[in-house]
């Protein structure tokens, strides 16, 4: 017996197939109880499957994303270079950690049909898909202080970090 849901808004439509035929139910919660086959005197199995609406407060966050003085800043960047430019974000390796960051201005018209395309408020940031399993998660900060400034990455699966913030570990 095999079960299917398929979920469009706050209903949800769950099949159940066995043997060739099928069964839909369309309801918020549905059990289904089955004996199993060579287990006696066990009390059927019950499953058990409901379905819940998402909330707005759920929303999904991006891949990559970035603080207010980051957007800022980078907007400034690329209005003075006057293109139609994305950032490409990735990861090489070296560095004082194992790898470092790479960011870089490209056209868009550049990014390859792999490249995960993340737009955040307008801005749109590209990234390899070997990259981004470094950098999932990670939020791109901006400061302008004299010392210490510049872009500073918070990246949750960096392990070990460089004193500089350009270079991390990962376990992976």
């Amino acid at each position: 017996m095999a079960f299917s849901a398929i979920t469009a808004g706050n209903h949800a439509r769950f099949i159940c197939f066995s043997g060739g035929s099928s069964r839909s139910f369309s309801r918020s919660e549905v059990s289904v109880r089955f004996p199993l086959p060579g287990l006696r005197n066990r009390k059927p199995l019950t499953i058990r499957l409901a379905a819940a609406p998402a909330t707005a407060s759920e929303g999904i966050k991006p891949a990559i994303s970035l603080t207010d003085s980051a957007l800022k800043h980078l907007d400034k960047m690329r209005s003075d270079r006057k293109e139609d430019l994305c950032l490409r974000i990735g990861v090489k390796q070296g560095g004082c950690s194992g790898m470092s960051y790479t960011m870089e201005f490209e056209d868009r018209a550049n990014a390859r049909p792999d490249d995960a395309v993340i737009e955040y408020n307008g801005f749109i940031i590209v990234c390899d898909p070997k990259s981004l399993l470094f950098v999932f998660g990670m939020q791109l900060d901006y400061s302008d202080a004299l010392i210490g400034g510049g872009f500073n990455f918070k990246n949750p699966n960096a392990t070990q970090t460089c004193g500089c913030g350009k270079s991390f570990a990962a376990d992976m």
